[in-house]
């Protein structure tokens, strides 16, 4: 595994894997793995020859006042995993690597990056994307890989990438959970004990929806009592949204004949959380 800290290196891993005829796989990180980030690399070479998995914790995809110097780093720790799951380059560039100074290019995708996330994180949208389109400029992967858990955000890039005319393929993997529900993500070290306990009312409330919906109950707003009630019995983490949208253009939905996307977020201590299932067309 070869580690590549400048853009010129991992163009030049790139070129080479071209010549030789291998399909390029890309798993955009922020680091602080765990097993959802390592089911993502597990797909990409289960689908591509070659597999490069990026660590680059983007400043612009965060606020003013949120977690970007506290974001928890541990380099070491994931080199060693990626070592083990036989991954064949690591891009960990620094934030002058990729933004150098006067840079002022932003990318948006308008119409859905002020929705859900992105109507709590002004900008928040325009962060990822921005990095992603430069991650795929740079990389010019084949695939890329994404978790399910970030559905808004894998929406705005297939959307980004439609638009764009970028040609790769985005691969978007079920979400990974703790044994006990909890939607794995890197924030989730944020938690204290009682925390992660607390943590889980996110998934009941999803499960709450979901447990209606297959009950024959398809009236949006009946779902959406069902499961804002979960947060009521667990005052100690403030709801920020629970809504039902359609996946692909992420608005509300009056009905659920075409199916929807049931996502949450909401703060636990001072980590912020989100989750979501998807209910199935009805017939």
């Amino acid at each position: 595994m070869k580690i590549c800290n400048s853009i010129a290196d991992i163009r030049v891993a790139r070129r080479a894997a071209r010549t030789d005829g291998k399909t390029v796989g890309l798993v955009p990180t922020m680091g602080a793995l765990h097993d959802g980030h390592l089911v993502l690399v597990r797909a990409a070479k289960a689908q591509c020859n070659l597999v490069m998995v990026s660590i680059f914790v983007n400043p612009l995809q965060f606020g003013p006042s949120e977690d970007l110097a506290k974001y928890p780093r541990d380099f070491e720790r994931d080199r060693e995993l990626l070592q083990q799951e036989g991954v064949d380059f690591i891009f960990a560039p620094s934030v002058d690597e990729m933004y150098p100074v006067g840079a002022v290019t932003y990318v948006t995708v308008e119409g859905l990056s002020d929705k859900l996330c992105g109507r709590s994180r002004p900008g928040h949208f325009r962060g990822v994307t921005t990095i992603v389109s430069k991650l795929f400029n740079i990389v010019e992967p084949d695939k890329a890989f994404f978790g399910q858990k970030d559905a808004a955000q894998s929406t705005i890039i297939r959307r980004m990438v439609r638009d764009l005319n970028i040609p790769v393929q985005i691969v978007v993997c079920p979400i990974v959970r703790e044994a006990d529900g909890l939607a794995m993500s890197s924030r989730n070290a944020y938690l204290d004990a009682q925390q992660r306990k607390s943590a889980l009312v996110l998934y009941r409330s999803l499960i709450a929806a979901q447990e209606r919906f297959n009950l024959g109950e398809h009236r949006v707003h009946a779902l959406i009592e069902a499961g804002k009630q979960a947060f009521v019995q667990e005052p100690s983490v403030r709801l920020d949204y629970f809504e039902i949208v359609d996946p692909d253009t992420l608005d509300p939905v009056d009905n659920l004949s075409r199916g929807g996307l049931v996502a949450v977020a909401g703060f636990v201590g001072n980590a912020r959380l989100i989750d979501n299932i998807v209910l199935a067309r009805t017939a």
